[in-house]
């Protein structure tokens, strides 16, 4: 399978999403500056899919970061390809084209080339992101998730995306959406928690027959926050049979657990703030997997998903009762 660094999937609007993304999600322990300065080192490595998000708190930053490579000439606009995603805050109908203004504004760009609904799980319409009730229980809401998907193709036939799709679907919701009555636009991808330990073979086998992308993050682990991931679960880049293959190839294991994932048709998203490694982890183009090697990396799945998950078991969208 040759891949290259300016490989790309071509979506089903006709779009091309490149299939290695920088991820730009930081947890507290860093600055907002920070998430600035790796895009500008990634745009630099060669990342032309930058993931980012409402949610995330840095779009202002990584705006900056994308326009300033494109000043000192290191890329066009049209080179880049920026994914945003809409907060489960602002699911209702009215609220989707204002929350994706609102992020280009912060952005200073005139269009995305993709948004997503960054989950089906859906809170309480307004401007709080993690609505709680005197309990400390999230307040959920129940908006026909089909209302939110016409909105979002509003937004395309406005100019201000190029591609929609969604993220933390499982197939069902899909079909919900894909067998709408009056769908216009397919959603392009799904981007989904995916790694060696979590391979989604099922999901991504169900995507691929309805022509849409999976999009793997936590592709080398978590960066396991407090609070929303499991703290004593294994870590990805530390599995000996990854290693064994990673040091048979002289290559790093983030590497390796990168590059089955891209084998298997996925898109990938890893983020980094080590310029050493935001550079290393780009470099999965020049060495591929035998049958022998994926069929030994297959084998290391758990179904272990690092995203704590049951913090949505009350909401009457929550995704993650299906197997796929």
């Amino acid at each position: 399978m040759a891949l290259k660094p300016d490989s790309y999937v071509v979506l089903n609007d006709g779009n091309k999403m490149p299939v290695v993304g920088f991820g730009t999600y930081a947890p507290d322990t860093y600055t907002k500056e920070q998430a600035c300065e790796s895009t500008k080192v990634a745009i630099e490595v060669g990342y032309r899919h930058i993931d980012c998000a409402f949610l995330y708190g840095n779009e202002v930053q990584v705006g900056e970061a994308i326009r300033s490579k494109i000043a000192d000439g290191t890329v066009k606009r049209e080179d880049i390809f920026y994914t945003g995603k809409l907060s489960n805050n602002n699911q209702t109908p009215e609220r989707v084209r204002p929350a994706l203004e609102r992020s280009l504004k912060d952005l200073q760009l005139d269009y995305m080339d993709l948004f997503l609904i960054h989950s089906p799980v859906e809170f309480k319409p307004g401007d709080d992101l993690f609505p709680m009730d005197e309990n400390g229980k999230f307040i959920f809401h129940n908006t026909d998730i089909r209302e939110t998907w016409k909105a979002m193709e509003a937004c395309k036939d406005a100019g201000l995306v190029k591609s929609i799709g969604v993220s933390n679907f499982n197939g069902r919701q899909l079909d919900l959406i894909l067998n709408m009555p009056g769908l216009k636009y397919k959603p392009v991808c799904n981007q989904v928690e995916c790694h060696i330990f979590f391979n989604q073979s099922k999901l991504l086998e169900f995507c691929k027959s309805r022509d849409i992308v999976l999009v793997g993050y936590s592709v080398l682990g978590s960066s396991r926050v407090e609070g929303w991931i499991d703290q004593n679960s294994p870590k990805v880049l530390e599995d000996p049979i990854l290693n064994t293959v990673a040091k048979k190839l002289n290559r790093s294991p983030a590497q390796v657990a990168q590059r089955y994932l891209l084998q298997r048709g996925c898109v990938v998203l890893s983020k980094s703030f080590s310029p050493e490694r935001i550079k290393q982890n780009f470099q999965v183009f020049d060495f591929e997997l035998s049958d022998e090697d994926m069929k030994s990396l297959d084998g290391v799945n758990k179904n272990l998903r690092y995203l704590i998950v049951d913090l949505w078991k009350e909401s009457p969208k929550y995704p993650y009762d299906d197997d796929y």
